[in-house]
């Protein structure tokens, strides 16, 4: 039964993989094709005068504008499928583990990209972030294809230290905060973007124009990243918390929990620079990319290379 549920997990995760693929090349299709007019687009009010009074007039858009709307319906609808899939992955290894699925790199791979794409499809409800589509299955599409081929390991029962309820509470709030903080970075790449763009130096990049601006690219990731700060605050208490509980101590200076720290310190910094300093544009974005970066090298270099108490990757 085990071996059955481990294999409708693989072919999950391999059917997720593609649609993913599918719904990046979608998202890149709807970007290419935002051409932005200099002058009119569609439902744009053109005046003029005529005599003395002016004359509003709906003008059309040029032959060569759109926005391609069907391939981001499309777009969003496979990531939408590609995500119940990847859900059902996640559930089937659960199940087969007879645990939650995040005991090891490879499960918590599994599940935090699961989570990052269902924020952003929940963030939907509140703000269209279509936009960010491009980056959110591309980010999950490569995650995914280098745990499957470098992290993937067999299920076994969960170490000593892991068996405790706090596995899923410490875990899934720390996945969470990752995704919000994910989408704060890609708000604040398309932010620098944008930025470039209105210095003159991004001309190129026409499908900006159909975009956000800079100034509310920046409130956006503010407001995804002090959601993120909040749930990693409670990871890093959760952590402190469980590690109690599990050694003795509610600190130790263990690689994992200083680098847990140094994320936090980050985004603690974010935010007080942005909001007593007066941090605004490029440089509230590097932090916030900064910031993102050391929760991946946290995930990724720290978990392969520096051993420790929190060495469970599994490998």
């Amino acid at each position: 039964m085990t071996e059955t549920l481990v294999s409708y997990s693989t072919i999950a995760v391999y059917s997720a993989m593609a649609i993913y693929a599918l719904a990046f090349v979608m998202f890149a299709l709807d970007l290419s094709r935002r051409v932005a007019a200099p002058v009119a687009a569609v439902g744009v009010q053109r005046a003029h005068a005529d005599g003395s009074t002016i004359v509003l007039e709906k003008v059309d858009a040029p032959a060569g504008v759109t926005n391609a709307p069907r391939y981001l319906r499309a777009a969003m609808a496979l990531t939408i499928m590609a995500w119940v899939l990847h859900v059902g992955a996640a559930v089937f290894r659960g199940v087969a583990a007879g645990r939650v699925p995040w005991a090891n790199m490879f499960e918590f791979t599994l599940t935090a990209t699961a989570i990052i794409v269902g924020v952003f499809l929940a963030v939907q409800f509140w703000q269209d972030l279509r936009f960010l589509g491009v980056f959110v299955s591309g980010f999950v599409l490569i995650a995914l294809g280098v745990a499957t081929v470098n992290f993937y390991v067999d299920v076994v029962p969960l170490p000593p230290a892991l068996q405790s309820a706090w596995l899923v509470i410490h875990v899934f709030v720390a996945s969470l905060g990752t995704g919000f903080f994910a989408l704060g970075a890609a708000l604040s790449i398309v932010q620098l973007l944008q930025a470039r763009r209105a210095a003159g130096k991004a001309a190129g990049l026409r499908f900006l124009d159909t975009l956000p601006g800079a100034d509310k690219l920046e409130n956006m990731a503010y407001r995804m990243l002090v959601v993120g700060f909040v749930l990693w605050t409670f990871t890093l208490i959760a952590g402190a918390v469980w590690a109690e509980r599990a050694w003795g101590r509610y600190w130790g200076w263990d690689t994992k929990e200083v680098w847990t720290f140094i994320i936090w310190t980050l985004f603690a910094g974010y935010i007080h620079a942005r909001a007593t300093r007066g941090w605004r544009g490029s440089r509230s974005a590097w932090l916030a990319i900064i910031g993102f970066s050391a929760v991946v090298f946290n995930f990724t270099i720290v978990n392969l290379f520096f051993k420790g108490l929190h060495a469970y990757s599994g490998l």
